[in-house]
């Protein structure tokens, strides 16, 4: 009898700190030759605003760090399937920076953040395994992949699958970009699940492609020829980022519907990560006319970036969370509906994935 690999529960973290666009009034923008931006802050923020959608988004508690957070994405995840914690098979937790103290932004990456988890959660299993899966923002979808496999092969039964990120502290405060950026955790739990049929993951498909485009998004020192010191921050190639991501995202999604033996009309939601709402409309209607369909259907997007920004890896599975918990009222989704999942980030990288939602009782 085949293997589907099905998400039990889900749980997430939203940090309870709103940071509005009116915080960044007084900030000291530059430009990336070192020159401080002359533009009126307003100004700036209002285009900003226009571009990406976002009127503010969530920054961490202080206190916490992003193993806190995934702790507490984790825990949501396990109390909602009411799970046996002893019982997972793997632990894998998708970041890109480690633990960063608000008062000292620098990656601590030993031990594993999974490592952390797994010891605030309390597992004493010494066979549930867990590791860190560094791979951009794609990185929660590629441990759901890996997740995927672990089940079809019959090694794994359960696994917790966390996606956690506290971007806000390693964003340059004289970049405009750093107004994207924001923290979170989600968590799902994947199980293997006999006599399913067409459900669960149906295909997957990922690309890497680092010759002419590894460094778009990478470290590097402030802006501000003035800083105080050498501290690295998240930079981004911003158009060079938006001008692949509509080349590379449309075709890697279809061909993933493709694979799954559906077509466009079959997929009730298209969960895309959210870095920037305009480039996400124009990912949609680019993949949509790879399918001649030229009229987006309504509620096919749902996004969360307007309230809480790019959180990186946290963004799909707080969506997924969000959405089947009810919290997002023009986006339901029901027993036998399929949805896509797809991501883009540093690598740079490209993955998704269709899932269909098991039919109860099936």
């Amino acid at each position: 009898m085949s293997i589907s690999s099905i998400i039990t529960a889900t749980g997430r973290y939203k940090p309870t700190q709103v940071v509005e666009n009116r915080h960044f009034l007084g900030s000291d923008f530059y430009t990336a030759d070192g020159n401080r931006v002359t533009k009126d802050n307003e100004e700036i923020i209002r285009k900003f605003q226009q571009i990406t959608d976002i009127s503010e988004r969530r920054y961490a508690e202080d206190r916490y760090v992003t193993s806190d957070i995934g702790f507490i994405a984790a825990a949501d995840a396990i109390q909602s399937a009411g799970a046996d914690k002893e019982s997972f098979d793997y632990i894998i937790v998708a970041h890109n920076f480690g633990d960063v103290l608000k008062s000292n932004p620098k990656s601590d990456l030993v031990p594993t953040l999974a490592a952390r988890i797994k010891h605030k959660l309390g597992i004493m299993n010494p066979f549930t395994v867990a590791y860190d899966l560094p791979f951009g923002c794609p990185g929660w979808l590629q441990a759901m992949i890996q997740g995927d496999y672990y089940l079809k092969s019959g090694d794994a039964r359960k696994v917790l699958l966390i996606g956690a990120e506290t971007l806000s502290r390693i964003s340059d405060p004289h970049d405009i970009d750093s107004m994207i950026y924001s923290d979170g955790a989600g968590a799902v739990i994947l199980e293997a699940v006999e006599g399913c049929g067409d459900c669960g993951i149906l295909s997957h498909k990922t690309r890497s492609d680092t010759i002419d485009h590894a460094h778009l998004l990478r470290m590097d020192v402030s802006y501000n020829p003035d800083f105080a010191d050498d501290t690295l921050f998240l930079k981004m190639e911003g158009r060079k980022l938006y001008e692949y991501a509509l080349n590379t995202v449309p075709p890697l999604v279809k061909s993933c519907i493709d694979k799954a033996g559906l077509s466009i009309a079959d997929i009730k939601k298209v969960l895309i990560h959210q870095a920037n709402a305009k480039m996400d409309d124009a990912i949609l209607s680019r993949l949509l006319k790879l399918y001649d369909v030229h009229d987006i259907p309504e509620h096919i997007m749902p996004m969360t970036i307007s309230t809480l920004g790019n959180n990186s890896v946290a963004t799909l599975p707080i969506l997924l969370d969000m959405i089947l918990k009810g919290e997002m009222p023009d986006h339901q989704l029901h027993p036998g509906d399929a949805v896509v999942f797809a991501s883009v980030g540093a690598g740079m990288n490209v993955n998704a994935a269709v899932y269909r939602l098991p039919v109860l009782n099936a």
